[in-house]
């Protein structure tokens, strides 16, 4: 019997227990780093969210046209034989931004919005020598702000513009590509027969 209390007793020489104070600092040391681990996460999700809402945001943004086009379309022909100028009435439909119309002739302004022509026979990439007017209620700069209106007169003529002359029963193209916003395309057919002036519909 001796034996066998000597034996226990050996069992359980020097065993320790963990006390209360080394317990709660485990438990503190792990809830630190999961706090620490939870807010890198929520982080990474909230800077994820914003910079998609952001992307969001800007595609609406650029898918929203910028002008419109108030009214008909106008061609000029001087000798009934091809169409000299288009013209049209732009607005500003956004109202946040004001739009720089200023012409490339202008040495003032930087002219933000380019305007390309394509028909069957040729593609201009950026049409020269368009022009503005402001109408009744805009002030006298080149900024299309909101409530104003102006009208824009595009050359087309085969001396200076075109290499092959817009005439009869032929569809043309005109791009509005203003510095933020929806492009604007301006498509027409002009007549079997050129008059002086021709309301394209």
């Amino acid at each position: 019997m001796k034996a066998l209390n000597k034996a226990l007793a050996r069992l359980h020489h020097r065993e320790e227990g963990m006390t209360g104070l080394e317990t709660a600092i485990i438990l503190i040391a792990f809830v630190t780093v999961a706090a620490v681990f939870g807010y890198a996460v929520l982080s990474a999700g909230i800077f994820s969210a914003d910079k998609a809402k952001g992307t969001i945001y800007q595609g609406m943004e650029e898918a929203k046209s910028s002008m419109e086009v108030k009214g008909g379309v106008i061609a000029t022909s001087a000798a009934g034989t091809e169409v000299t100028n288009v013209q049209f009435v732009v607005s500003n439909a956004i109202g946040e931004y004001p739009i720089d119309l200023t012409p490339q002739g202008d040495v003032s302004g930087n002219n933000c919005t380019v305007i390309s022509y394509t028909d069957e026979n040729q593609y201009v990439e950026e049409v020269e020598g368009w022009t503005i007017t402001q109408l009744a209620g805009a002030d006298t700069d080149n900024l299309l702000e909101i409530g104003e209106q102006f009208l824009v007169t595009v050359p087309v003529d085969s001396t200076d513009v075109l290499t092959t002359a817009l005439d009869v029963n032929t569809v043309f193209t005109l791009e509005i590509k203003p510095p933020h916003g929806a492009t604007i395309v301006v498509s027409r057919r002009t007549p079997a027969e050129l008059d002086s002036v021709m309301d394209l519909k």
